[in-house]
């Protein structure tokens, strides 16, 4: 037997509002189900950042079991993760036997870990992808210092503030910019009946001290996905709904947060799937170090894509989170966040 117990399987809350929506999807719709689930990659699983969970809970022959049978739990037509490492020793193969391809871009330097799209053939055929290196900002450097540009002066706004720490010379937008985070662009087609949707999958910058660095990457995705967008709508006749998901490392209400729902800053609008319908989860992390909402799923703003249900996730009371993760019922130290959605083929 194992030495890690079974995970709890996700449930799917029906939405109120969805009730209507569900009742002529089957013949006006199209349903999926999407997850977004930063897995917890085995590279950073170390006793000493996790002392407070159980060390068979940290073990990669158990981990990886659990977190498989998480995902295939799931039924999830399309599977956003982040940290995934181990990609082409476990996941990729693994997934295959369960039915998924993917899609998968591995962070540069020395990481190695990335974000990774699986996605069931029989529901979604993959249209179009492109990568996202936010390493490319450190272009726009050198860009900016030939005239006026906002992403040099958001690189550079703290850095009198912040101390060395093992990042490189804090005052070097160059350096700041550097953080080797990656993320996904993808287009799907769903059915010939219904308009391709666009799902992006990225994980931001995790220090909290450099805000600045993760605008500038939150502010890039927006202004790839916005192109993105267009070249979709133009190859295909039709604006496609949007997706974006993952692991933000930004709290409801700072500065990424907030631009990113913004309606008028940002050159895509977009709106929290949770905020829209009861609000933020009180946490998608949980450690006895840090406890919050960093992960998200941000819709496009239009009628073509309804929620139908949302995946719920336990409150601080629930007992199997209680001292934090991970733990026997939750293999990683976030929880997954996902949604049923209707696509329909006209606004």
């Amino acid at each position: 037997m194992s030495a890690m117990a079974q995970p709890i399987p996700g449930k799917f809350v029906p939405l109120e509002s969805s009730q209507h929506t569900e009742e002529t999807s089957s013949s006006d719709g199209f349903k999926f189900r999407l997850v977004s689930y930063n897995i917890l990659a085995q590279v950073y699983v170390k006793s000493a950042y996790f002392p407070h969970s159980p060390s068979s809970c940290l073990k990669w022959k158990a981990r990886s079991q659990a977190v498989l049978t998480e995902l295939r739990n799931f039924g999830a037509d399309i599977l956003c993760i982040q940290e995934l490492d181990e990609y082409e020793s476990f996941y990729k193969k693994n997934m295959e036997t369960l039915g998924y391809s993917s899609a998968y871009i591995q962070r540069t330097g020395e990481k190695r870990d990335g974000c990774g799209i699986f996605y069931k053939p029989s529901s979604a055929e993959l249209i179009l992808k492109e990568e996202i290196h936010y390493n490319d900002l450190v272009n726009s450097v050198d860009i900016a210092e030939k005239g006026n540009n906002s992403t040099a002066e958001t690189c550079t706004v703290l850095a009198e503030k912040k101390s060395n720490g093992g990042h490189g010379d804090p005052n070097d937008p160059r350096v700041r910019l550097k953080r080797n985070c990656v993320g996904l662009l993808t287009a799907f087609k769903l059915s010939d009946s219904y308009p391709p949707i666009v799902v992006a999958n990225t994980h931001i910058y995790w220090d909290p001290d450099w805000i600045d660095i993760k605008l500038a990457q939150a502010k890039y995705l927006l202004s790839r996905l916005s192109q993105f967008r267009e070249h979709v709508s133009s190859k295909f006749s039709c604006i496609p709904p949007v997706i974006v998901a993952g692991d933000f490392n930004s709290t409801p209400g700072d500065e990424v947060y907030n631009y990113i729902v913004s309606s008028g800053e940002a050159p895509i609008k977009l709106y929290s799937l949770y905020a829209a319908n009861g609000g933020e989860p009180p946490f998608t992390n949980c450690t006895p170090d840090f406890t919050g909402t960093l992960d998200y799923i941000f819709l496009s703003d239009g009628s073509r894509l309804k929620p139908l249900s949302l995946l719920d996730i336990p409150g601080p009371d629930s007992t199997d989170v209680i001292g934090g993760l991970p733990n026997h019922q939750h293999p990683s130290d976030h929880l997954p966040i996902g949604a049923d959605f209707n696509v329909l083929r006209t606004a």
